[in-house]
């Protein structure tokens, strides 16, 4: 084992003199001794910052669910089969081509059996709701009427026909219409449909609850003025 002293020392003076002096040289600061020395720099410090919020490599960070082709589909799907249905009852009850029994004088004689005071003008009423409603539905065109006029048929249906004493009020076909007549509403027709582009098209929620807002009135007023 060495018995030198191996820490850093300077003669002053000249050199045949033999005090030692530890320490920097006259001059010399510390910091910029120890500066100089590779051995007393700081270690390198590590930027955890970088390992905050990380997502897995090829996604995009914040990135919003994208609206796809398959939702577009569903709603052309929902639209055509929900817009036939109703132009089918619509036409039976204007001209009784699917059924024996219809026509507009049994679709009048509908109407007064469930209390209707002006039996004759809702008639036309109704059937004309359900037909041209059915089209503008399948079409996606005026969607925000179109699904508004079969909304304020079936609520009227609804109130008129439920029995419930019964489950359900014996109306699920009712209230299963109803409530695809509803959510068209606010989702609007998607992108296959002819009001692609409108303003009532890229604002569905906001013209939705405006046109509810309609065919709920209008619900009220036939249920109360006229029955």
């Amino acid at each position: 084992m060495s018995t030198e002293d191996d820490r850093g020392y300077y003669t002053t003076g000249d050199s045949s003199s033999t005090t030692q002096s530890f320490g920097p040289p006259a001059g010399t600061s510390s910091s910029s001794l120890f500066d100089e020395d590779d051995a007393y720099t700081s270690p390198p410090t590590t930027d955890f910052s970088s390992f905050d919020d990380q997502e897995p490599e090829g996604t995009t960070k914040g990135r919003k669910p994208e609206w796809h082709r398959g939702l577009d589909f569903g709603l052309l799907v929902l639209r055509l089969a929900i817009g036939a249905f109703f132009v089918a009852h619509g036409t039976d009850k204007l001209f009784g081509w699917f059924n024996d029994g219809m026509g507009m004088e049994a679709t009048r004689q509908l109407l007064t059996g469930f209390g209707f005071t002006e039996p004759g003008a809702l008639a036309w009423v109704v059937a004309l709701s359900e037909t041209v409603g059915g089209v503008l539905v399948i079409l996606g065109l005026f969607f925000p009427a179109g699904t508004a006029a079969l909304l304020g048929v079936m609520a009227n249906v609804i109130a008129v026909k439920g029995d419930w004493n019964l489950f359900l009020g014996d109306v699920e076909l009712e209230m299963t219409y109803a409530a695809a007549a509803f959510a068209l509403l606010f989702t609007g027709p998607g992108r296959f449909a002819l009001d692609r582009h409108t303003h009532w098209w890229r604002k569905a929620p906001v013209y939705g609850f405006v046109f509810l807002i309609l065919a709920a009135g209008l619900t009220v007023v036939t249920l109360v003025v006229f029955r």
